[in-house]
């Protein structure tokens, strides 16, 4: 047998049961928690900064290392699976949305900059499934980057910051109106990518009438 072979071998092998794949089943039950965690906290929703605020901070730097680790663990021993990679973004998507959600929901972080970062999201992965028969938009260094920055934005509001200097505040503030702009800028370039991607896909379409026909 060929590496390739054993390579072809192993990812046949590896089912939805794996340890990647168990890490993102986690990730998803995390997100029902962690919004608990910030609605125990904010009787009437307002928040007190109390335990149940620190244990949705726990709860949200939980889920954000599985979300590394499946993906470091998925690649180093073979473990891609058909699973993992639908299941991977969704529960991405859940735990950032609902936190957005909840932010804005508490009067923590405006309302606008939640509904734009949540239409490019799903904008974007709806986009993705529409033009997948003529190619997969691979993902850029600049939407890596807006995960970083999104995923850092979050967690400094989640942070009790303003309770231990204001001008904390104003840094969360900075941050997430960063990762609003790279999210326009990003999903400006998928959308142009996408529909580059059609257009170089309708122009390999067969004729209406049949290219080979005489």
């Amino acid at each position: 047998m060929t590496s390739t072979d054993a390579t072809a071998a192993g990812q046949g092998r590896a089912g939805v049961w794996n340890l990647p794949n168990i890490l993102t089943m986690i990730r998803i039950v995390l997100v029902p928690f962690f919004v608990w965690f910030l609605v125990a906290d904010a009787p009437g929703l307002k928040s007190e900064s109390g335990p149940w605020r620190w244990a949705a901070v726990l709860a949200f730097a939980v889920a954000i290392y599985t979300d590394k680790l499946d993906g470091d663990i998925a690649r180093s021993r073979n473990l891609v699976t058909d699973f993992g990679k639908i299941a991977d973004p969704i529960a991405d998507k859940l735990l950032t949305g609902s936190a957005l959600v909840m932010l804005s929901l508490l009067g923590e972080l405006p309302w606008w900059m939640t509904l734009v970062i949540l239409v490019r999201e799903w904008g974007i992965t709806a986009l993705r499934f529409f033009v997948i028969r003529y190619g997969v938009i691979p993902a850029s260094r600049g939407g890596k980057l807006k995960t970083v920055v999104q995923t850092a934005a979050i967690f400094l509001y989640l942070l009790p910051l303003a309770a231990l200097a204001p001008w904390l505040g104003w840094v969360a503030f900075a941050v997430m109106l960063a990762a609003v702009i790279i999210t326009v800028w990003t999903g400006v370039e998928y959308v142009v990518e996408a529909l580059r991607l059609r257009a170089k896909g309708k122009r390999h379409e067969p004729d209406s009438l049949g290219e080979d026909q005489p």
